[in-house]
Protein backbone atom coordinates (compact mmCIF):
# COMPACT_ATOMS: atom_id res chain seq x y z
CA UNK A 1 0.00 0.00 0.00
CA UNK A 2 2.76 2.63 0.91
CA UNK A 3 4.50 1.69 -2.18
CA UNK A 4 1.30 2.65 -4.15
CA UNK A 5 0.79 5.64 -2.85
CA UNK A 6 4.34 6.94 -3.25
CA UNK A 7 3.82 5.53 -7.09
CA UNK A 8 0.84 7.22 -7.41
CA UNK A 9 2.58 10.48 -5.75
CA UNK A 10 5.12 10.26 -8.43
CA UNK A 11 2.55 10.16 -11.04
CA UNK A 12 -0.02 13.38 -9.38
CA UNK A 13 3.44 15.29 -9.09
CA UNK A 14 4.69 14.76 -12.40
CA UNK A 15 1.52 15.72 -13.46
CA UNK A 16 1.43 19.08 -11.53
CA UNK A 17 4.85 19.98 -12.84
CA UNK A 18 4.22 19.73 -16.30
CA UNK A 19 1.36 22.54 -15.49
CA UNK A 20 3.83 25.03 -13.58
CA UNK A 21 6.46 24.12 -17.12
CA UNK A 22 4.34 24.33 -19.74
CA UNK A 23 3.09 27.94 -17.77
CA UNK A 24 6.26 29.05 -16.34
CA UNK A 25 4.66 32.87 -16.53
CA UNK A 26 3.68 31.82 -12.82
CA UNK A 27 6.98 31.19 -11.33
CA UNK A 28 7.90 35.03 -13.23
CA UNK A 29 4.98 36.74 -12.07
CA UNK A 30 5.53 35.11 -8.42
CA UNK A 31 9.04 36.18 -8.35
CA UNK A 32 7.94 39.99 -10.07
CA UNK A 33 6.97 41.60 -7.26
CA UNK A 34 8.96 40.53 -4.28
CA UNK A 35 11.84 41.42 -6.53
CA UNK A 36 10.18 45.02 -7.33
CA UNK A 37 9.45 45.59 -3.62
CA UNK A 38 13.16 44.64 -2.58
CA UNK A 39 14.81 47.17 -5.37
CA UNK A 40 12.35 49.40 -4.33
CA UNK A 41 13.12 49.26 -0.61
CA UNK A 42 16.80 49.06 -0.96
CA UNK A 43 17.17 51.66 -3.67
CA UNK A 44 14.80 54.22 -2.67
CA UNK A 45 13.80 54.01 1.16
CA UNK A 46 16.99 51.78 1.80
CA UNK A 47 18.98 54.68 2.60
CA UNK A 48 16.70 56.54 5.07
CA UNK A 49 15.75 52.94 7.17
CA UNK A 50 18.31 52.52 9.98
CA UNK A 51 18.59 48.83 11.14
CA UNK A 52 21.94 48.19 12.28
CA UNK A 53 22.36 45.44 9.74
CA UNK A 54 25.52 45.54 7.64
CA UNK A 55 23.54 46.32 4.53
CA UNK A 56 19.89 47.02 4.25
CA UNK A 57 19.55 44.30 1.50
CA UNK A 58 20.70 41.32 4.02
CA UNK A 59 17.96 43.00 6.84
CA UNK A 60 15.68 43.08 4.31
CA UNK A 61 15.75 40.09 2.13
CA UNK A 62 14.33 37.07 4.35
CA UNK A 63 10.78 39.51 4.78
CA UNK A 64 10.79 39.25 0.73
CA UNK A 65 10.90 35.49 0.71
CA UNK A 66 8.31 34.87 2.48
CA UNK A 67 6.42 37.37 0.43
CA UNK A 68 7.62 35.64 -2.66
CA UNK A 69 6.41 32.38 -0.99
CA UNK A 70 2.91 33.71 0.31
CA UNK A 71 2.63 35.19 -3.23
CA UNK A 72 3.48 31.24 -4.57
CA UNK A 73 0.96 29.46 -2.91
CA UNK A 74 -1.73 31.21 -4.00
CA UNK A 75 -1.20 29.36 -7.17
CA UNK A 76 -1.72 25.89 -5.28
CA UNK A 77 -5.42 27.04 -4.76
CA UNK A 78 -6.01 28.04 -8.26
CA UNK A 79 -4.77 24.87 -9.43
CA UNK A 80 -6.90 22.95 -7.14
CA UNK A 81 -9.61 25.24 -8.28
CA UNK A 82 -9.07 24.22 -11.40
CA UNK A 83 -8.95 20.54 -11.46
CA UNK A 84 -12.35 20.56 -9.12
CA UNK A 85 -14.00 22.79 -11.49
CA UNK A 86 -12.73 20.62 -13.94
CA UNK A 87 -14.33 17.51 -13.13
CA UNK A 88 -10.46 16.23 -12.58
CA UNK A 89 -11.46 15.14 -9.05
CA UNK A 90 -13.91 12.99 -9.85
CA UNK A 91 -12.12 11.32 -12.61
CA UNK A 92 -9.27 10.06 -10.20
CA UNK A 93 -12.06 9.38 -7.78
CA UNK A 94 -12.96 6.42 -10.16
CA UNK A 95 -9.71 5.45 -10.76
CA UNK A 96 -7.47 2.91 -8.41
CA UNK A 97 -5.27 5.52 -7.05
CA UNK A 98 -4.14 6.42 -2.96
CA UNK A 99 -6.85 9.65 -2.45
CA UNK A 100 -4.03 11.81 -0.84
CA UNK A 101 -1.71 11.36 -3.94
CA UNK A 102 -4.15 13.67 -5.40
CA UNK A 103 -3.63 16.40 -2.65
CA UNK A 104 0.33 15.72 -2.15
CA UNK A 105 0.65 16.11 -5.76
CA UNK A 106 -0.07 20.00 -5.72
CA UNK A 107 1.67 20.28 -2.21
CA UNK A 108 4.94 19.24 -3.47
CA UNK A 109 4.47 21.06 -6.63
CA UNK A 110 4.12 23.98 -4.40
CA UNK A 111 7.64 23.02 -2.67
CA UNK A 112 9.64 22.59 -5.73
CA UNK A 113 7.91 26.01 -7.71
CA UNK A 114 8.71 27.99 -4.29
CA UNK A 115 12.15 26.43 -4.08
CA UNK A 116 12.51 27.74 -7.42
CA UNK A 117 11.58 31.51 -6.75
CA UNK A 118 13.58 31.83 -3.65
CA UNK A 119 16.72 30.81 -5.83
CA UNK A 120 15.72 33.34 -8.47
CA UNK A 121 15.82 36.17 -5.75
CA UNK A 122 18.41 35.10 -3.76
CA UNK A 123 20.50 35.11 -7.37
CA UNK A 124 19.29 38.90 -7.61
CA UNK A 125 19.78 39.65 -3.93
CA UNK A 126 23.90 39.04 -4.97
CA UNK A 127 24.46 41.93 -7.16
CA UNK A 128 22.67 44.11 -5.16
CA UNK A 129 24.98 43.56 -1.76
CA UNK A 130 23.56 40.29 -0.02
CA UNK A 131 26.06 38.72 1.25
CA UNK A 132 25.96 35.70 4.11
CA UNK A 133 28.46 34.58 6.50
CA UNK A 134 26.67 31.56 7.58
CA UNK A 135 27.44 28.31 7.63
CA UNK A 136 26.38 25.03 5.99
CA UNK A 137 24.50 24.08 8.99
CA UNK A 138 22.90 27.63 9.13
CA UNK A 139 21.95 27.60 5.26
CA UNK A 140 20.06 23.99 5.40
CA UNK A 141 18.36 25.64 8.78
CA UNK A 142 16.99 28.43 6.70
CA UNK A 143 16.08 26.86 4.25
CA UNK A 144 14.64 24.00 6.15
CA UNK A 145 12.10 26.75 7.89
CA UNK A 146 11.30 28.22 4.47
CA UNK A 147 10.53 24.77 3.51
CA UNK A 148 8.24 24.52 6.47
CA UNK A 149 6.52 28.09 6.25
CA UNK A 150 5.84 26.80 2.71
CA UNK A 151 4.58 23.87 3.48
CA UNK A 152 1.94 25.58 6.11
CA UNK A 153 0.43 27.83 3.79
CA UNK A 154 0.23 25.58 1.34
CA UNK A 155 -2.11 23.16 3.48
CA UNK A 156 -3.44 26.52 4.00
CA UNK A 157 -4.09 27.54 0.30
CA UNK A 158 -5.44 23.77 -0.18
CA UNK A 159 -8.80 24.87 1.89
CA UNK A 160 -10.03 27.77 -0.42
CA UNK A 161 -8.70 25.40 -3.22
CA UNK A 162 -11.12 22.85 -2.24
CA UNK A 163 -14.03 24.80 -1.17
CA UNK A 164 -14.19 28.32 -2.95
CA UNK A 165 -17.18 29.05 -5.26
CA UNK A 166 -14.68 31.14 -7.76
CA UNK A 167 -11.55 31.93 -9.07
CA UNK A 168 -11.61 34.64 -7.11
CA UNK A 169 -12.40 33.02 -4.06
CA UNK A 170 -9.92 30.83 -4.26
CA UNK A 171 -6.73 33.27 -4.85
CA UNK A 172 -8.49 35.90 -1.86
CA UNK A 173 -7.24 34.31 0.53
CA UNK A 174 -3.39 35.08 -0.39
CA UNK A 175 -3.80 38.81 0.38
CA UNK A 176 -3.56 39.15 3.72
CA UNK A 177 -0.55 36.73 3.98
CA UNK A 178 0.92 38.86 1.53
CA UNK A 179 0.93 41.67 3.18
CA UNK A 180 1.12 40.35 6.47
CA UNK A 181 5.34 40.68 6.38
CA UNK A 182 4.54 44.45 6.06
CA UNK A 183 3.20 44.60 9.77
CA UNK A 184 6.46 42.82 11.34
CA UNK A 185 10.40 43.32 11.76
CA UNK A 186 10.57 42.28 8.15
CA UNK A 187 11.00 45.96 6.73
CA UNK A 188 11.90 47.88 9.78
CA UNK A 189 12.83 47.46 13.54
CA UNK A 190 9.88 46.99 15.54
CA UNK A 191 10.86 48.91 18.34
CA UNK A 192 10.25 52.35 15.67
CA UNK A 193 6.57 51.23 15.38
CA UNK A 194 3.83 52.67 17.94
CA UNK A 195 2.26 50.76 20.79
CA UNK A 196 -0.43 48.82 19.24
CA UNK A 197 1.65 48.24 16.02
CA UNK A 198 4.34 47.13 17.89
CA UNK A 199 2.88 44.55 19.93
CA UNK A 200 0.94 43.36 17.31
CA UNK A 201 3.87 42.52 15.03
CA UNK A 202 6.05 41.51 18.04
CA UNK A 203 3.35 38.74 18.65
CA UNK A 204 2.81 37.25 14.90
CA UNK A 205 4.28 34.49 13.37
CA UNK A 206 6.40 36.26 10.49
CA UNK A 207 7.95 38.43 12.76
CA UNK A 208 9.52 35.41 14.46
CA UNK A 209 10.16 33.54 10.95
CA UNK A 210 12.13 36.80 9.48
CA UNK A 211 14.49 37.19 12.67
CA UNK A 212 15.61 33.59 12.84
CA UNK A 213 16.55 33.50 8.96
CA UNK A 214 17.76 36.91 9.11
CA UNK A 215 20.09 35.69 12.29
CA UNK A 216 20.79 32.43 10.32
CA UNK A 217 22.04 34.11 7.10
CA UNK A 218 23.91 36.19 9.32
CA UNK A 219 25.64 33.82 11.06
CA UNK A 220 24.57 35.57 14.65
CA UNK A 221 23.05 33.26 17.82
CA UNK A 222 19.43 32.85 16.95
CA UNK A 223 18.23 32.72 20.20
CA UNK A 224 14.47 31.67 21.02
CA UNK A 225 13.46 32.74 17.25
CA UNK A 226 14.13 29.69 15.69
CA UNK A 227 12.17 27.56 18.60
CA UNK A 228 8.88 30.52 18.03
CA UNK A 229 9.12 30.23 14.43
CA UNK A 230 8.74 26.59 14.29
CA UNK A 231 6.20 26.34 16.43
CA UNK A 232 4.30 28.87 14.23
CA UNK A 233 5.08 26.83 11.08
CA UNK A 234 4.35 23.49 12.82
CA UNK A 235 0.77 24.67 14.23
CA UNK A 236 -0.56 26.35 11.33
CA UNK A 237 0.82 23.19 9.46
CA UNK A 238 -0.86 20.97 11.72
CA UNK A 239 -4.13 23.27 11.85
CA UNK A 240 -4.32 23.99 8.02
CA UNK A 241 -3.76 20.14 7.25
CA UNK A 242 -6.46 19.19 9.50
CA UNK A 243 -9.03 21.42 7.64
CA UNK A 244 -7.47 20.06 4.24
CA UNK A 245 -8.49 16.48 4.81
CA UNK A 246 -11.79 17.64 6.26
CA UNK A 247 -13.01 19.25 3.40
CA UNK A 248 -11.18 16.90 1.04
CA UNK A 249 -13.23 14.17 2.58
CA UNK A 250 -16.88 16.24 1.78
CA UNK A 251 -15.66 16.90 -1.52
CA UNK A 252 -15.27 13.41 -1.79
CA UNK A 253 -18.40 12.31 -0.47
CA UNK A 254 -20.34 15.21 -2.39
CA UNK A 255 -19.35 13.66 -5.49
CA UNK A 256 -20.30 9.75 -4.18
CA UNK A 257 -23.66 11.05 -3.29
CA UNK A 258 -23.79 13.24 -6.74
CA UNK A 259 -22.96 9.65 -8.63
Amino acid sequence: MENRFFSDLSVMFGRSMRHVFRSMDTVITVCLVPIAMMLLFVYVFGGAIQTGAAGYVNYLLPGILLIAIASGVSYTAFRLFADVQGGIFERFRSLPIARSAVLWGHVLTSLVSNAISVAVILLVALPMGFRSSAGVLSWLAAAGILALFTLALTWVAVIPGLTAKTVDGANAFSYPLIFLPLISSAFVPTRTMPGPVRAFAEHQPVTSIVDAIRSLLAGQPVGNDIWAALAWCAGILLAAYLFAMRAYRRRASGAAARA
